[in-house]
Formats: C-alpha cells, sequence, structure tokens
C-alpha cells in the first residue's frame, strides 16, 4: 500500500513540474519583449501578437482539450500537450523570423490549453480521499502561485545572462523529463471505444467562441471598446455560443452535457472563478505598474518585490488550505480568502506616489497572498467536486476558461476605468505620476468590488467538500490510477 501511494504523490509532483512550465510561460516572455523586439524587428504593434496568439489558443483550446482527455484518455493527452508544448518551445528559442516566432507561440498556447486542464483531471481521479485530494489541490495551488512570480525572476535572469531565446529553450530538458515520467507514473483510464464520440459541431463552434472573445477583449482597449470592429467580434462570439448551446442541447454525446450545470457548486464556483480571477489581474498587473512607473522599480526587482507573496501564497497552500477545507468545508476558507483579497487592494488604493515597499507594498501583497493561498483549494474542489470521473477533463476545462476570461475582461475593464481616471486627472493639472497613482486606486477599489461580489456569490455554495462522485457513491480508481 505503501508504494502506491509513493507512486501517486510521485506523480502529482511530475504533474506539477509539468503545469509549472505553463504557468511560467504566462510572465517570463513578458519581460523579455524589449529584447525580442530588438532582435527581430517587432513593430510595438505586432510585438503584441507574441503574447496574443499564445492567448487565443491557449483560451481557446481549454474546454475542448478538456473533453478529449475525457474522451480518449487524460495520461494520453498529457503526454500529447506535454510534446506539443516541449516542441513548440524548442521552435521559439530557435526562431529567427518574427512569423515564426508568433506561429510557434500559437501552438505553445495549444500544448498549454491540454496540459493546464488535463492536470486538475488527473488529480481528481488520482486522489479520491478527502484529506488527500484537500492536500493535493493545495500543491497546485502552490504551483499556480509561484509559477507567475518565477517567471519573472527567470525571465530577467535568462535575459540578461543569456539571451531571450533561452527562456523558451529552459523547457526543453524539462519538458523531456515529465514525459518519460509521466509515462510511467500517471494513470492510464481505457474509455471503450463506443464512448469515443466527438461532437465536432460542438467542438468548432465553442473553440471558434472562445477564440473571437479573447481577441475581442485583449484588443479592446487599442481599438475602442464601442468601435466597431470590437463590438462585431463579441457579436459573433455570442452568436457562436448561442448556436453551441443549441448543437449541446439537440447532440445525443454532447461535448459539453448542459445537465452539468444543474449541480449547484459547478455553477456558482465557476461564476466565482470569472470575479476572482479579475481581482487577481487588478492586483497582479496594477501592483507591477506601480512598482515600475511610480516608484521606479527594474523588471528584476518587481519580481524580487514579489517574492515575499509568493512564498506566503506558497506557505498558506501547502500547509494551511487543505486543513482549513477538511476542518469547515469549502465555504468559509474561500470567503474569508476572498477578504484578505479585499483588505489587500484597499490597502493598494491609498498606496501614495512616495510609497514605501513595508507600508505601501509588501503589507498588500501579505495580505494577497495569504488569500490566494487559501481560495484555490476550495474553488477548484468546489468545480470539480460534483462531478463524474469521466467528465472531470469537461468540468476542468470550464473552470480553467472561466479563470481566464474573467482575468482577461477583468483586466481590460480595470485598464479602462484607471485609463480614464488618470486622463481626468491629468486634465485637471496633476503630475505624471500623481495621475497614474490615482488611475491605478480607482482599478485597485473596483478590483476590490469583484472580489466582494465573489464572496457573495460563493455563500450559495454547498458548505460540505464533495468528496464522493455527483451520485453520492464514492468514484472508483482504477488500478492504473495507483499502481503504473
Amino acid at each position: 500500500m505503501t508504494g502506491r501511494i509513493t507512486n501517486r504523490w510521485l506523480a502529482l509532483y511530475v504533474l506539477c513540474l509539468g503545469d509549472i512550465m505553463i504557468v511560467l510561460d504566462g510572465t517570463i516572455v513578458n519581460v523579455a519583449l524589449p529584447s525580442i523586439r530588438a532582435d527581430l524587428g517587432f513593430t510595438q504593434a505586432s510585438l503584441a501578437w507574441v503574447v496574443n496568439s499564445y492567448l487565443l489558443t491557449f483560451g481557446g483550446f481549454m474546454l475542448l482539450g478538456g473533453r478529449l482527455g475525457d474522451l480518449f484518455g487524460h495520461r494520453r493527452l498529457f503526454l500529447i500537450g506535454i510534446a506539443v508544448f516541449t516542441g513548440a518551445s524548442l521552435a521559439c528559442g530557435l526562431a529567427t523570423s518574427q512569423g515564426l516566432l508568433i506561429a510557434a507561440r500559437a501552438v505553445q498556447g495549444f500544448g498549454g490549453a491540454i496540459v493546464s486542464v488535463v492536470v486538475l483531471s488527473l488529480i481528481m481521479i488520482m486522489f479520491t480521499e478527502p484529506a488527500e485530494r484537500a492536500k493535493a489541490m493545495g500543491v497546485v495551488g502552490f504551483v499556480l502561485s509561484g509559477g507567475g512570480t518565477a517567471g519573472v525572476l527567470l525571465g530577467g535572469i535568462l535575459t540578461d545572462l543569456l539571451s531571450w531565446h533561452w527562456i523558451f529553450l529552459v523547457n526543453i530538458p524539462v519538458g523531456v523529463a515529465v514525459f518519460i515520467l509521466s509515462a510511467y507514473l500517471c494513470p492510464s483510464i481505457r474509455v471503450p471505444a463506443a464512448e469515443r464520440r466527438l461532437d465536432i459541431a460542438g467542438a468548432v463552434t465553442i473553440t471558434a467562441a472562445l477564440m473571437l472573445a479573447v481577441y475581442a477583449i485583449v484588443k479592446g482597449n487599442e481599438v475602442g471598446w464601442t468601435s466597431g470592429r470590437t463590438l462585431g467580434l463579441l457579436a459573433g462570439a455570442a452568436t457562436l455560443l448561442i448556436a453551441f448551446l443549441v448543437i449541446e442541447a439537440r447532440h445525443p454525446a454532447p461535448l459539453m452535457p448542459l445537465s452539468l450545470f444543474r449541480h449547484r457548486n459547478i455553477s456558482v464556483s465557476n461564476v466565482v472563478a470569472v470575479l476572482m480571477a479579475a481581482a487577481m489581474f487588478a492586483m497582479f498587473f496594477f501592483s507591477a505598474l506601480y512598482l515600475q512607473l511610480v516608484l521606479g522599480y527594474s523588471p528584476l526587482e518587481v519580481g524580487l518585490a514579489f517574492l515575499p507573496a509568493t512564498l506566503v501564497w506558497g506557505a498558506s497552500s501547502l500547509l494551511l488550505s487543505d486543513r482549513l477545507v477538511m476542518r469547515f468545508g469549502i465555504k468559509p476558507p474561500l470567503i474569508g480568502g476572498l477578504a484578505f483579497f479585499v483588505v489587500g487592494l484597499l490597502l493598494f488604493a491609498r498606496a501614495p506616489v512616495d510609497g514605501s515597499f513595508t507600508m505601501d507594498v509588501l503589507l498588500p501583497m501579505l495580505f494577497f497572498g495569504i488569500g490566494g493561498g487559501i481560495t484555490f483549494n476550495p474553488l477548484l474542489l468546489a468545480a470539480m467536486g460534483d462531478v463524474e470521473p469521466q467528465d472531470s477533463g469537461l468540468a476542468s476545462g470550464i473552470v480553467n476558461t472561466a479563470f481566464m476570461m474573467g482575468g482577461a475582461l477583468g483586466l481590460a475593464v480595470l485598464a479602462a476605468i484607471a485609463t480614464s481616471r488618470t486622463e481626468s486627472l491629468l486634465a485637471g493639472g496633476e503630475t505624471a505620476t500623481a495621475a497614474l497613482t490615482g488611475g491605478y486606486h480607482y482599478a485597485f477599489v473596483a478590483g476590490a468590488a469583484f472580489a466582494v461580489v465573489a464572496a457573495a456569490g460563493a455563500l450559495l455554495l454547498r458548505p460540505k467538500m464533495p468528496a464522493y462522485g455527483a451520485h453520492g457513491e464514492e468514484a472508483p480508481v482504477p488500478a492504473e490510477a495507483v499502481s503504473s
């Protein structure tokens, strides 16, 4: 029995190693963008596609990637995702032209989407005992929290000491090791051939809808939210989404069974995820801007400034979150963690132009670190705990999509609020730094409001942690899940 548990926990660490590559990639590239622009001759407008091409495929294929894992095997899809991401990382690292780098980044996003959603599915399958599942999710929360800051630090170090190519090439040995180890350690669940029916029409419509929505959001502030282009893209995404829902209601084997949303925790947790992601982006994005543009920090100093909060976040995820969930269920820790978010954001909303690191940066970041470490675990358990193993990939795809869309849309709204306030203060005669700070204050307050609404929504969750399948029976664990 001990060997089985060891294999299961070792498999978790391998999965997290693969997932941290994806999380790192979300921030490691941002630090190197100036070097990439100078080396490959990007314009400021075209440089955005180094980020946007990744976001489009990453956001567009999450739901489909999760369902493909349910239909064709989670380990198989995880291995495919790691292979695609690693191969695309090699292409990015060797890129000598703008077109090749952008195309490779798009492929990276596709592989990253698959890995991100399948990891949670595999963990839910491997860990069915409530305490172990809560602890495993705490480890995932640690990976999600530390990856972003580690990406800023690693991106700065690799770009300064070597070159921007190495922010991608560093993925190669990690990806190869994860592929080999996960092939032996991760569970393999055989899906009967008769059940492998892919809803092609549903897959095409939802993927196109998500890609259109992501593109409209990331370009909204640039071209204008009321422009014909933005409104047309959003209308197209809405039309495709309606078509998808019609298809799902009529298809005998739908990509996303609409009955899934009859489970209260699934529906509520995804709404909370959207609002929570918006609040998180308020802190991460605007605090980084405050540090750089108001206090004059360098990119590497920004990464170091985030380090204490990351360590607190990780400690809360690993040492506190699972204990709170097992003692109080999913609702109190989630609401309590969001309350820490609110305090941290409101503390940032009073940070002055000549702010000090200890009182105006470190203190709110520590509040946010504690809140983040506590909230991820119960939210993921709420989003995925009610589904049967054969739908875990779909549930993971839905909650990951909710996080991404909430973050992207929330950031767009917050950026518009901050910009409007800054322009108003400049027109009133304020200095540039004072106007920027005033704009960030409004964004932080709006982010706190998102967190308050998220906490109110969490009140609707069922209080107990789902420990069993949706029908009240313990979810079966295949032999492969614990012994291979």
